[in-house]
């Protein structure tokens, strides 16, 4: 069996837009107002930048010692996941509006 590398998961944009997508989801389910849903999605996603963010960092600090520059990798990466989480709240804002 493969042994998952949860760090990995954690820091790619697709998790924290399942994990949106999923707690959206439920709340609306559960019958939770709109502006609780879309508090609860926000503190997900700052969340979600917050952890790629120091993961990337972290990998940043160990590379540096290998001679490696990838602090724009690192903006990008963070960059490209704050785009998505916009992106997929957007998405399920414009769902709510229809209904």
């Amino acid at each position: 069996m493969k042994k998952i590398n949860w760090l990995e998961k954690v820091a790619d944009p697709k998790f924290w837009v399942a994990i949106i997508g999923v707690t959206i989801a439920l709340l609306v389910a559960f019958g939770v107002d709109e502006v609780t849903v879309e508090q609860v999605s926000a503190v997900i996603g700052a969340l979600g930048v917050a952890v790629a963010f120091i993961l990337g960092k972290s990998y940043e600090d160990g590379k540096r010692e290998e001679g490696v520059k990838i602090g724009e990798i690192v903006a990008d990466i963070t960059a490209d996941l704050t785009d998505k989480i916009v992106e997929e709240l957007s998405k399920n804002n414009k769902q709510d509006d229809q209904h």
